[in-house]
């Protein structure tokens, strides 16, 4: 059962950019994207165990409806207490500009034991190949470390 990276991102410019991103270095692993946190969650009910980082955005932008009325697709914050009510299995990264939601996430995983990183976006999406993909490779790997002799190790 292939591992995988499940990421909660309504933006189609910057889900182009991260899976490019993954693709090209964490091509081993399955990654699914949502633009809505009710579906998100339905997914995460039945692969959970098989996830082995959660990425999440918080505000999504309103989706048309069949009947052209608009729908509201949730938040990360809706997938944070949906996960708080279960035990820990995976790195959740939280990357949003909406500050007060990404402490709200972060303090309501981190008191259900989740461990978090947070990062910020900046500079259109630079940050997705930068901060955001370094917080992933250390979500999935851990961090680098040096011996002794100076030398890293991953």
């Amino acid at each position: 059962m292939a591992m995988k990276i499940v990421i909660l991102e309504d933006n189609v410019d910057r889900q182009a950019v991260m899976r490019a991103c993954l693709a090209d270095r964490f091509y081993t692993f399955d990654a699914h994207f949502f633009d809505d946190s009710c579906e998100m969650i339905r997914f995460l009910e039945t692969h959970l165990t098989d996830t082995v980082v959660i990425a999440l955005d918080n505000d999504l932008e309103l989706k048309p409806g069949p009947d052209g009325r608009m729908i509201d697709p949730g938040s990360g914050c809706h997938v944070a207490e949906f996960l708080a009510a279960r035990p820990p299995v995976c790195p959740v990264v939280i990357h949003t500009t909406n500050s007060n939601a990404a402490v709200s996430i972060e303090e309501t995983l981190r008191a259900a034991g989740w461990k978090t990183r947070r990062v910020v976006p900046f500079d259109d999406m630079n940050w997705i190949n930068t901060d955001w993909f370094f917080a992933i490779r250390r979500a999935l790997v851990g961090p680098i470390r040096r011996s002794r002799s100076g030398a890293t190790h991953e």
